[in-house]
């Protein structure tokens, strides 16, 4: 199922679930049974914060030859005495 977009040009825009290829290029209104056009928008597009995005491109980056290491990351080298 996909969501469509159409506009009423009395009741504004509004949503239809249908099976995707099946949206015409109008409908009728839910309020007021006039007919409503289709209108395209831009998906519904989210932001991958920053540090998130950072640590999969490392991960992809590492996948096939990783980064040598000399220590466990994040813990502090020894100190000698």
């Amino acid at each position: 199922m996909a969501t469509y977009e159409y506009r009423c040009p009395r009741h504004g825009a509004f949503e239809v679930r249908l099976r995707i290829g099946e949206a015409s290029a109008s409908v009728p209104c839910g309020t007021c049974g006039g007919q409503a056009a289709r209108i395209y928008s831009a998906p519904g597009l989210a932001v991958t914060p920053r540090p998130l995005a950072r640590a999969l491109d490392r991960a992809a980056r590492t996948a096939e030859t990783p980064d040598v290491v000399t220590r466990i990351p994040g813990r502090r080298p020894a100190r000698r005495r």
